[in-house]
């Protein structure tokens, strides 16, 4: 893999939607927490590989509200990359714990969370029946829980 660049999003273009709506299929949720937190995209050779939002969402405590990988470069290492860069700005940021959650039906995101450190926190249930008004499906399985996990940093 060629040098990966993380910086802040400049702007919020098609491309950068794309890859935010893999991860959330709620352009109104994507555009609600983007209004709120920060914008990081991976690039490799100019090109949009990757990209996390990350939020204050209590005193001391961050959290990764989207995470996305491009699909052609899925598999090569990026989206643990995002996940240790998110963490670092959850550290200078004054976090001492930082939360990601998935769904019940996302397999790859909840190895690669554990992976990365992160341990199962809870479930909240029909969090997906309640806040989406399309049906998810994933791996076939529906997706209805959302499930938490954190790391204390």
């Amino acid at each position: 893999m060629q040098q990966l660049t993380i910086q802040k999003a400049k702007n919020y273009d098609e491309s950068l939607y794309k890859l935010l709506l893999l991860a959330d299929p709620s352009k109104e949720i994507v555009d609600e927490y983007l209004a709120r937190g920060e914008c990081y995209t991976a690039n490799i050779a100019g090109e949009l590989a990757g990209v996390y939002v990350i939020i204050t969402t209590r005193p001391q405590t961050a959290e990764i509200v989207n995470i996305a990988v491009k699909p052609t470069m899925q598999k090569q290492g990026i989206g643990k990359l995002l996940i240790r860069d998110a963490i670092e700005k959850a550290k200078h940021m004054g976090a001492r714990v930082i939360e990601i959650g998935t769904g019940n039906s996302s397999m790859h995101q909840l190895s690669l969370y554990q992976k990365c450190g992160f341990r199962l926190q809870g479930i909240d249930r029909d969090f997906f029946i309640r806040h989406y008004e399309e049906e998810i499906f994933e791996n076939g399985i529906q997706c209805r829980d959302m499930v938490r996990l954190y790391l204390d940093l």
